[in-house]
């Protein structure tokens, strides 16, 4: 066969192979609100169906290539007994899981609320790791807050005077970031920017856009994020509806609950250099979130 012949083979060969689809640099599994009680159903509220849709999520995740899955915070609703029936279908999950602080996740007995962090197997109420050029920050909404610190508490205390200045007329249903923590998410934020990281933060509560379920002090964080360009994404749950938004090129995600759906809701986010595409399972939608 002449060589020119074998080359124009080669070539036709090659056009008929179809192109790759293009790999994501990782992914990650997130759930909002699976919210278990041992109670009756109060609808929309359909407790009984929390632990089946559960533990489908973990089934659905350890199909795929994972780095880890994060529950965006309420995993029960009430009861330590609660995370005694849902950790076991968790630990069925053969990636890591992360877990964010919930206002439901202390739901629990005075003497129980400091355990919780700990149970859920969190190094920290707060914290962040790095994973493929991306940091994660683990927020804590409740560090002011009317349910997370024991009756007679300082942190209570504390919390119930802040709320009466400043936000009096905020639910007490939801929480704030407390002041140290705003320092320390600001110093996380300015190491990122140094070392050219994205930042995607992790918190149960809402920040935008205008909603009851926001944290108290939103508008604040939001001003933090804003001057940093290495924040790209804020994912949350708590408003089991879902929302929206993107402001100052900062995308604001609000995952929809899990638990009130016969159906399901939960995500799988894949990565890429320019957006991260979020693809909801469920009455969750996909959406495409093109990085700044």
């Amino acid at each position: 066969m002449r060589p020119i012949l074998k080359l124009l083979l080669a070539f036709a060969g090659l056009a008929a192979v179809p192109a790759l689809a293009e790999q994501p640099l990782f992914s990650i599994g997130a759930i909002a609100d699976c919210q278990y009680a041992d109670e009756p159903d109060a609808p929309p509220r359909l407790y009984h169906t929390a632990p089946g849709k559960l533990a489908a999520a973990v089934a659905d995740f350890n199909r795929r290539k994972l780095a880890f899955a994060v529950h965006l915070g309420d995993f029960i609703d009430k009861d330590m007994k609660s995370y005694d029936a849902l950790l076991p279908i968790a630990g069925k999950l053969r990636h890591p899981w992360r877990f964010v602080l919930g206002n439901h996740d202390f739901g629990v007995d005075d003497a129980d609320k400091a355990r919780v962090p700990a149970r859920l197997g969190m190094p920290a109420r707060y914290h962040r790791f790095v994973n493929h050029g991306w940091m994660f920050i683990v927020t804590d909404g409740n560090g002011l807050s009317a349910y997370a610190w024991p009756q007679g508490s300082a942190e209570l205390a504390h919390s119930m005077a802040v709320h009466a200045v400043h936000y009096p007329d905020k639910p007490l249903w939801d929480g704030a970031i407390d002041e140290a923590q705003m320092d320390w998410i600001d110093a996380r934020l300015s190491e990122a920017d140094r070392r050219g990281l994205k930042v995607m933060l992790f918190s149960h509560f809402p920040l935008w856009p205008e909603n009851p379920h926001n944290l108290w002090n939103a508008p604040d964080v939001i001003a933090l994020l804003e001057r940093h360009p290495s924040v790209k994404v804020w994912l949350d749950g708590h408003n089991h509806e879902g929302n929206y938004g993107l402001r100052d090129g900062i995308h604001y995600v609000n995952l929809k609950a899990m638990l009130d759906t016969e159906e399901t809701a939960y995500a799988v986010l894949d990565f890429f250099a320019d957006r991260v595409e979020l693809h909801g399972i469920g009455r969750q939608q996909s959406m495409t979130l093109k990085l700044r």
